[in-house]
């Protein structure tokens, strides 16, 4: 079918096969577009005003569909078909023939808008136009463009060909044909496609971009080191990469401009870009694409990091030279009967120490027993432990019914209710029956550890140790100090940690600490998002997995977690920073008044079976 001399606005059949299909901008995201599009049996124009891009896309095709067949994943007769149905071009012009054209130049507004004038004079009136933009809007993208109807936002994930979302973003001027004509091409693809409307960031870049700034500016405030934020989201949240790291990957430049144009629509001072990031981009130290941003790399392109003068001398093992040795713990104390007191003592019994295990009564310390003893047996039934390793370890914890039994131990360490009343009179118990010298930790994740440390005598031996549920399994302890902590408390707590191998993160005692204060206003977000009507839960859900590798939706955490625990822990940041962009969501609160708390009362966000 020819261009036409007059435009047609008759609408797009929903079975659109979209044979032919346009990239326009070869840089990486463009030509692993282009590769899913070919291997798919589209025939693909690939179009870039720079012949080196041309050339090495060429390459990357030809790279990438090699490394394919020699993994059995298509045969060489297909990977040549592939190859021969790419065609590129150095001018738009060959778009002429298109039933889809997919822009993926650079954000840059005024680029974006001479791209489309472009397509406009060249293409079919019934050709879809699509932007892979995901901060600039689309919506005045299709108002500059001849045919309103027909633009429309398509978002890949980097890399294209293995992220398996793709947000497809409607304007209020886009026909719903041209919508489900694209999304029919992203199922048929191997996507899954979500529908969102058009604002900056859309859905995944949405929350993710607000998080990433969070850590820069948590960084910048030099709360923490690069290495400790990104070994806390890493170690505490599962995620793949830890938010500096994936800044750099990104590149802080374009992490900057996706939270100029989020911070122009929501005002939200979340949103506003932590000014490291323009130091950042201004110095040209744009992340690995240049070599060097949080990090320095090999060489501009390696994902290799190499230290600089920012390494920590020993970076997340043992205590960092020149600090006073810790005092020698061999026996721990752990005041609690729930979940996480008697994780935490499966996890001092198992690397040796000898624990006294003290609940308000011997009966509950002894049942307590009884849990860690049937979670040792789970292991020796995996193969995990030997029966003798946790007969060892059940014979190293004695149940104890008074924190009298404390008088002896080098380290007590606190995991009762997240109550600062409570946990305020249990350290008054261990200023008195603790030894001079003991360390006195607590487990805390949001409460002020300065202020258990003042009910006692003894401030500069109190610590806190926020170990992660379950903490038999999960390697991150946040080591909290306070300004008054001294340094032998601290360092005997870092040396205990590498003593149970676990990875300690060095923090101030501020709420939410690393991970909860990164953590919980990307939940909240998430929450607005769906009070605002803007997605669903389930597309949310989706859109972390998919888009952003996380373990786990946002949703499907906030069920897990509580609902009430995380509005507790969403009030207490409140409180503390004064942002309003931190103040819980209304929608999380009414769910919570409402009694539905997630899965263990049976309803959160969603609905689960009662057993």
């Amino acid at each position: 079918m020819g261009p036409s001399s007059t435009p047609d606005l008759s609408p797009v059949p929903s079975s659109l096969p979209l044979a032919t299909v346009a990239v326009v901008g070869l840089g990486t995201m463009g030509t692993g577009i282009a590769e899913v599009l070919a291997r798919a049996g589209r025939e693909v124009i690939g179009i870039d005003t720079d012949e080196t891009a041309l050339r090495r896309a060429r390459t990357a095709l030809e790279a990438s569909t090699a490394r394919a067949v020699r993994r059995e994943r298509m045969t060489e007769r297909e990977r040549q078909d592939a190859l021969s149905r790419f065609r590129a071009f150095g001018d738009v012009a060959a778009a002429r023939d298109a039933d889809l054209v997919i822009e993926v130049v650079p954000e840059d507004y005024d680029l974006k808008r001479e791209v489309f004038a472009a397509l406009d004079a060249v293409v079919r009136p019934d050709t879809i136009l699509a932007t892979g933009t995901n901060a600039l809007s689309v919506t005045r993208l299709a108002a500059d463009s001849l045919r309103p109807e027909r633009v429309l936002g398509l978002h890949f994930f980097n890399p294209a060909p293995a992220m398996r979302l793709v947000e497809v973003v409607s304007s209020v001027l886009t026909a719903p044909a041209a919508v489900a004509a694209v999304t029919a091409l992203a199922r048929e693809l191997g996507k899954d496609p979500i529908a969102v409307g058009d604002r900056p960031g859309f859905v995944a870049d949405g929350l993710l971009f607000g998080y990433l700034n969070q850590a820069a500016a948590m960084y910048e405030a030099k709360y923490a080191t690069r290495e400790d934020i990104d070994a806390a989201m890493r170690l505490g949240c599962g995620l793949p990469m830890g938010p500096l790291a994936l800044l750099d990957l990104i590149g802080v430049d374009t992490a900057r401009t996706v939270l100029e144009a989020m911070y122009a629509a929501s005002r939200d001072r979340l949103h506003a870009p932590a000014p490291i990031l323009g130091q950042l981009a201004e110095a040209g130290l744009t992340g690995r694409k240049a070599g060097r941003g949080f990090y320095t790399y090999q060489a501009p392109g390696s994902a290799t990091v190499v230290p600089d003068e920012r390494t920590p001398v020993a970076a997340g093992a043992g205590q960092p030279g020149g600090k006073p040795a810790g005092r020698a713990v061999r026996s721990v104390g752990v005041a609690g009967s729930g979940t996480m007191a008697s994780g935490i003592a499966e996890v001092f019994a198992k690397a040796g120490f000898t624990v006294v295990l003290a609940a308000r009564s011997l009966e509950k310390a002894e049942r307590a027993k009884a849990r860690i003893a049937a979670s040792l047996g789970r292991s020796v039934d995996k193969g995990r432990l030997t029966a003798a390793a946790r007969d060892a370890a059940l014979a190293a914890i004695t149940p104890a019914g008074s924190l009298d039994a404390f008088a002896d131990v080098d380290l007590a360490v606190e995991a009762v209710a997240e109550d600062l009343a409570v946990k305020q009179e249990l350290f008054g118990t261990l200023d008195k029956v603790c030894k001079p010298g003991a360390v006195l930790a607590t487990t805390t994740s949001s409460l002020p550890v300065v202020a258990c440390a003042r009910a006692t005598s003894r401030p500069q031996d109190v610590i806190g140790m926020h170990f992660f549920n379950p903490a038999p399994a999960m390697k991150l302890v946040e080591v909290v100090r306070t300004v008054l902590t001294g340094d032998a408390a601290h360092a005997a707590v870092r040396e205990v940690c590498a003593a149970v191998r676990k990875h300690p993160v060095d923090c101030g005692d501020r709420a939410g600490f690393i991970v909860n204060a990164l953590l919980f206003p990307y939940l909240n977000n998430a929450v607005k998002m769906v009070q605002e009507h803007y997605a669903s839960p389930d597309d949310i859900d989706a859109a972390m997995k998919l888009g952003g590798g996380y373990p786990m939706g946002p949703f499907e955490l906030l069920d897990v977690v509580g609902l009430d625990v995380s509005l507790a822990i969403e009030k207490v940041l409140h409180a503390e920073f004064r942002d309003p962009g931190l103040a819980p969501a209304p929608l999380l609160e009414h769910l919570v008044a409402a009694g539905c708390l997630g899965r263990k009362t049976g309803r959160g966000f969603r609905e689960y079976a009662r057993r």
